[in-house]
């Protein structure tokens, strides 16, 4: 596309160029040359009228007259003069003209001759001045081109180039890819409608995602009862028929249960990523229990604000291990009380997790690199918030600096979107009555 851009943009240049320049250098020479006419024909005029006031008063034109008629005003052609009185006396100024010329004659009122040569060469001189003048213009109109056209290619190709990355990280399980705007309002609308497609995409896996793990786990429960029911049966029965057909019964409930158990690896294997829906209360309860009592040691407060029941898309490990490495950091350079919180970001649905304390706050040296793999102010190998930056992205998230002092980091995740909640999909406690899968069976039979 971006030669394309360029090949259209630099051609329409050309062609611009072309159809204004030709014209414009014609009309320029035929410019110069009436102008310098016109020159010629009033230094004529002048020479006649002061020829005839010479006359009038029985004496020739002074050398001045001459002079100013010869060499006219600054920037004028030179010329030769040749005048005719009327006894008959030729009178001549300047040096004679060979070649091409531009010439004025006329009779004067007194009866004398005036004419007035100049060479055309200086005027052709001209001409070509005013033609290298617009050749000029129009290298640097072609050039103006260009630049514009390489910037306009340039604005255009890269959203593009960015975008198709961006499918790319859905096609390939990144369910929520980040996407700039661009400025351009097109291209825009497509990224929004790839983000909304990314979020539906996001909710409809973690929603598939829920439902396997409750199905599995709700068919495991009677499974497990009916597989303890036909042990019983094996080591009360004394009937060797029916201790086999309880067996063989057995047999058959174990099968299931492996193809529940593959069904679930399955679904955790396949494309779409790792994210699912991610209650934040049990994180921050599992986080809370394994850095409270360490905060306490140190003699710290922990505090965790985040309400029950609210759900993001993540890889629970992933943000664990994201929440820990902000915990581990406040503890060894912050101070006073650490306070995680969550709040909605956004009209998205998004969930923004901030983790402050009361610290001196993050340097200005430091932070515009805090991310950056080795950075540190001593005593760490500088990996953890590099790794859990990584760990955020790959969910579809962002983890920034959000204030330096008091320090505040801030973690953005994409929430359950409603209409998907894998609540709605399967409640909590919802079971599988035997009795329709009994009424099914007599209907196949």
């Amino acid at each position: 596309m971006r030669r394309r851009v360029l090949l259209a943009t630099i051609s329409a240049v050309a062609v611009a160029v072309l159809l204004l320049g030709i014209p414009l250098g014609f009309f320029a020479g035929q410019l110069v040359m009436s102008g310098e006419t016109q020159r010629i024909n009033d230094r004529g005029a002048g020479l006649a009228t002061a020829v005839d006031r010479a006359i009038e008063r029985d004496e020739v034109p002074s050398e001045g007259v001459l002079k100013t008629a010869v060499e006219g005003r600054m920037g004028d052609l030179p010329t030769h003069v040749s005048i005719s009185m009327p006894d008959g006396t030729v009178i001549e100024a300047g040096e004679p003209v060979e070649g091409p010329r531009l010439e004025w004659g006329a009779t004067t009122p007194a009866r004398a001759g005036v004419v007035v040569t100049a060479s055309a060469v200086g005027a052709y001189i001209k001409v070509a001045q005013a033609a290298v003048l617009v050749v000029i213009a129009a290298v640097v109109a072609v050039a103006a081109g260009v630049a514009v056209a390489v910037w306009q290619a340039n604005r255009l190709a890269a959203p593009l180039v960015y975008l198709a990355a961006s499918a790319e990280q859905l096609g390939s399980g990144q369910v929520r890819p980040r996407l700039e705007p661009s400025g351009v309002e097109e291209i825009d609308l497509v990224a929004a409608e790839l983000a909304r497609s990314a979020d539906r995409l996001a909710g409809r896996l973690a929603a598939e995602r829920q439902f396997t793990q409750d199905a599995s786990h709700q068919l495991r429960t009677p499974l497990t009862a009916l597989t303890m029911r036909l042990e019983e049966i094996m080591l009360a029965s004394k009937d060797l028929e029916v201790v086999e057909e309880a067996r063989i019964s057995l047999e058959q409930v174990e099968r299931l249960v492996s193809v529940v158990d593959d069904l679930l690896a399955a679904s955790r294997r396949s494309q779409g990523g790792t994210t699912e829906a991610v209650d934040l209360w049990d994180v921050m309860h599992q986080q809370d229990e394994e850095w409270g009592p360490t905060f306490e040691r140190a003699g710290r407060a922990l505090v965790i604000d985040v309400p029950e029941g609210q759900r993001v898309l993540a890889t629970p490990g992933a943000l664990a291990q994201i929440i820990a490495t902000l915990l581990e950091n406040s503890l060894k350079y912050g101070d006073g009380t650490t306070t995680v919180r969550s709040r909605p970001s956004g009209t998205t649905g998004a969930v923004a997790i901030e983790v402050s304390d009361e610290g001196a706050g993050v340097s200005d040296d430091v932070a515009p690199k805090i991310f950056e793999r080795g950075t540190t102010t001593g005593g760490s190998t500088g990996l953890g918030l590099a790794l859990a930056r990584d760990l955020a992205a790959a969910d579809g998230g962002r983890l920034e600096l959000a204030q330096r002092r008091p320090p505040v980091f801030a973690l953005f995740l994409a929430g359950v979107p409603r209409a998907l909640d894998p609540k709605v999909v399967l409640p909590p406690g919802t079971t599988i009555s035997s009795r329709f899968r009994r009424r099914g069976w007599l209907h196949h039979d």
